[in-house]
């Protein structure tokens, strides 16, 4: 890699590389989150905060945070409830894709990444340089993720990270970021007072979790510190660094929009069914705008909103995107945002805006029917992951029905009949 890491976290290198690629699972963890966020083990909370405490510092100690820094950093440091319940939450209700691209990409949004790209244009061509990763991708992270830095956050990240550490889900993967944490304010990158975040510890004009911090942020303005705080160039260059690091191809798209034929096999929108464009081609999918890819770059088909919704082939960079944050709705807005930041680009495809989302326990009820049917959908969580929309697709070519992995009411419904 051309950028050495500076002042790297030696003393917490194990700790944190147990920890340090993307998010997990799909829509509900911090950007640039961890892998290891997926884990689910509990471990039981020590009988008092104060004693909890007191076994963070001596781990703490051993690892190398000076003892005097970790007594400065929590005194009168106590558990936030507003975190836990945010932690706890699991909403009945979440917005259709169409309704997110909405806000993601309003015209409000694109007009000041706009101006943006132009003010900023010398220190993204120069980023561009060093990691090979295009300005409108950059600006359109720093666009969703904190406006532009104008929201990063208000909430004390060692007291968030303290609170899910204790007692909070996932107490073994917070704990590794809490100590992440404590390494950066021992690096001096930043003081304890100006460490805020969002409630689950993500930091700066681009969101870094404290290990994805330690292993990719980038003083790029050259004044000594990684700031992703104050220094729109280090938060800039520190997402490129963190998608180059993902595989980011210069000069590829993320994607883009296709037609479909008719009589077309749904079944093949799928993350696991990847063809070149060529064989797309021969399939019948046309793109609807010319996109310079190669014709051997391979792509899977991925239709966000069912076989009645428009429908894109992406490319591996859209697979960099999702290591940043593990949502398809996200990277989704972060390649159409980009595309129009250079020149305007709707989507053509309809999406099917009156069409009712299944809630949580509808999404559940899903599952349950599904394996008493016989099919295999995975864990009732209300995820629809992958073996979920494999299982949707099995029964859909039973009934005959296009076998796009999507789940509906008419579905729900057909399984509460059997």
């Amino acid at each position: 890699m051309p950028h050495q890491f500076p002042r790297r976290a030696l003393a917490l290198l194990p700790l944190l590389l147990l920890a340090a690629c993307a998010q997990a699972p799909a829509e509900n963890l911090p950007t640039a989150a961890p892998q290891a966020a997926a884990q689910t083990t509990v471990e039981e909370p020590l009988a008092s905060f104060a004693d909890w405490r007191r076994a963070l510092r001596s781990e703490a100690i051993a690892a190398g945070i000076d003892a005097a820094l970790f007594d400065r950093v929590f005194a009168g440091v106590t558990p936030d409830p507003a975190v836990l319940k945010a932690d706890s939450s699991q909403p009945e209700f979440t917005r259709p894709v169409w309704e997110y691209l909405d806000g993601a990409v309003s015209s409000s949004r694109i007009g000041r990444g706009r101006v943006l790209l132009a003010q900023h244009s010398l220190v993204l061509q120069r980023i561009e340089q060093q990691y090979g990763v295009e300005a409108p991708i950059l600006v359109a992270i720093w666009g969703l993720e904190s406006n532009f830095g104008n929201n990063i956050g208000s909430h004390s990240v060692i007291r968030s990270l303290a609170t899910l550490a204790y007692d909070g889900r996932r107490q073994g993967f917070w704990r590794v970021q809490l100590l992440a944490a404590l390494q950066i304010l021992q690096n001096g990158d930043i003081t304890s007072d100006r460490m805020i975040g969002s409630w689950a510890g993500a930091m700066g004009q681009t969101q870094f979790m404290p290990t994805t911090y330690n292993q990719h942020a980038v003083d790029f303005d050259g004044d000594g510190k990684r700031d992703l705080w104050g220094s729109s160039t280090d938060a800039l260059a520190s997402a490129a660094h963190y998608l180059q690091a993902s595989g980011w191809q210069r000069g590829q798209p993320w994607g883009f929009e296709v037609s479909l034929p008719g009589g077309f096999d749904y079944s093949l929108a799928d993350p696991e069914q990847r063809r070149s464009l060529a064989e797309w081609a021969e399939l019948g999918v046309r793109p609807l705008a010319p996109t310079g890819a190669a014709a051997n770059a391979r792509a899977s088909l991925q239709l966000p909103a069912g076989h009645r919704g428009p429908a894109f082939l992406l490319l591996d960079n859209f697979r960099s995107i999702l290591k940043y944050n593990n949502s398809t709705s996200y990277a989704l807005a972060i390649g159409l945002l980009a595309d129009n930041l250079l020149r305007p680009s709707e989507v053509k495809g309809q999406w099917p805006r009156g069409e009712r989302q299944l809630g949580r326990s509808e999404r559940v009820e899903l599952q349950e029917l599904l394996t008493n049917a016989g099919f295999d959908p995975g864990p009732a969580d209300g995820i629809i992951g992958a073996n979920t929309r494999k299982a949707i697709r099995a029964l859909q070519l039973q009934l005959n029905w296009p076998a796009d992995g999507y789940p509906t009411t008419e579905l729900l419904q057909q399984l509460r009949a059997r």
